[in-house]
Order: C-alpha cells, then structure tokens, then sequence
C-alpha cells in the first residue's frame, strides 16, 4: 500500500515538474522573441550594417557556451538575452534589405506567418499525442551539422543554388527539432527550461530565416 501511494506521488511530482519546465520554457521564449524582435527593430531604425559571418558565428558560439554554461544560474538568464538580444540584431540588416524589395513586406510577413504555424502546429501535436520522440534527436543532429556545412559551402563558392537547398533542409529540421524539443520537455528529458528556451528559440530563428530565404528567393522571380 505505502509503495503505491509513494508511487502516485512521485508520478504526481514528476508531473508538477514538467508542467513547471514547460510553463518556464514558453514564458521565457516569449520574453526572448519580444527582446529579440526589439533589438531588430532597433537595427532596422538605425540601419545598422549586418556583423559579417565571422563575428555572428563567434557571438553565436561564444554566447550559447555561456548559456550553457551558466544555466544553472541567474547569470544564464542574462546571457539568454544576451544570445537573443544578439541574434535579433543580426536579423535587423537582413530584414532591411527583404523590405526594400518590391514586395519585400508580404515576403516577411508569410515568412512571419509560415514560422507560427509550423511552431503551433509542432507543439501542439507534441503536447497533445505526448508522443516521444527522442528517436530523432541523433537525425537532427546530424541533420543540422551537415546543413550547417553546406550552408558554408554555399557561402563561400558562391552557389545559390545550394544554399536554398539549405534553406529548405533547415524548414524541415527545425519543423522537427520543435517537435523534438517539446517532446523532450514533456517525457522528462529537459529538465533545464534556460536550455529549452535556448533549443526552441534558435529553431524559430532559423525557422523564420530559412523561410524569408526561400520566399525572397521565389518572390524575387514574380
């Protein structure tokens, strides 16, 4: 009897914990979206010029070990925003010149809508069939190293070509990478909701970025 009632109320703790990850998780994730959408804003007003590969892959890095690092603390909070606040600025550049296109604001606001729906849609599905999908984790990974590779490739040999074959591989990863992540936080596996913010926002980033890519690319032959 008393392994029963012990039983239920560590099902019930673990419960309370996941919820509590979760609710952590999303609160978080939109604090980070709006500070990272204030910071891209900022650099569209002042038009300010894009940091160049280097210095947005060493600020990627460099910020997310710090995260990583520290996210057991309240200075990972600080360099959450930091990551964030960081990355939105890198999108203010990119954002500008989508908007000085012709149809440049319809471009970034299917891109915009494309993102939500496909985040929705994932975490609903994952919150709602409580699937676990942790088998994906090792695809993904492999998946996102590989794109990531060819996406440089694409850059430096000048080859547009591939690199909206990226664009179009990261929609997909990503897609599943939310999936994943939210299935993560749900079975128990992501007990840390700093990291869970940090996986979930860099998939909508890239989600979002992949996106203004291909419908840049396919707006620009209408």
């Amino acid at each position: 009897m008393n392994t029963r009632v012990n039983t239920q109320m560590d099902k019930q703790a673990s419960a309370l914990a996941t919820n509590s990850v979760l609710r952590n998780t999303y609160l978080l994730l939109s604090m980070t979206l709006l500070f990272s959408a204030f910071t891209a804003g900022l650099a569209m007003l002042f038009n300010l010029p894009h940091p160049g590969l280097v210095l947005t892959l060493v600020g990627y890095f460099g910020l997310l070990f710090l995260v990583s690092k520290y996210k057991d603390s309240a200075t990972g909070l600080a360099f959450v925003f930091a990551l964030t606040g960081f990355m939105g600025y890198t999108l203010g550049p990119i954002l500008n010149s989508y908007l000085s296109m012709a149809n440049g604001s319809q471009i970034v606001t299917a891109a915009m809508a494309g993102t939500g729906i496909v985040f929705f849609a994932m975490s609903f599905y994952a919150l709602t069939s409580k699937k676990d999908f942790s088998f994906m984790g090792s695809f993904l990974m492999v998946g996102i190293l590989v794109g990531f590779v060819a996406g440089l490739g694409a850059i430096f040999f000048e080859m547009p070509g591939l690199s909206l074959a990226v664009s179009a591989m990261f929609v997909l990863l990503m897609a599943g990478l939310i999936l994943f992540e939210t299935s993560n936080i749900i079975q128990g596996g992501e007990t840390n909701y700093i990291m869970a913010t940090v996986t979930l926002y860099v998939a909508v980033f890239n989600l979002f970025t992949s996106l203004l890519h291909l419908l840049g690319a396919f707006g620009q032959g209408e």
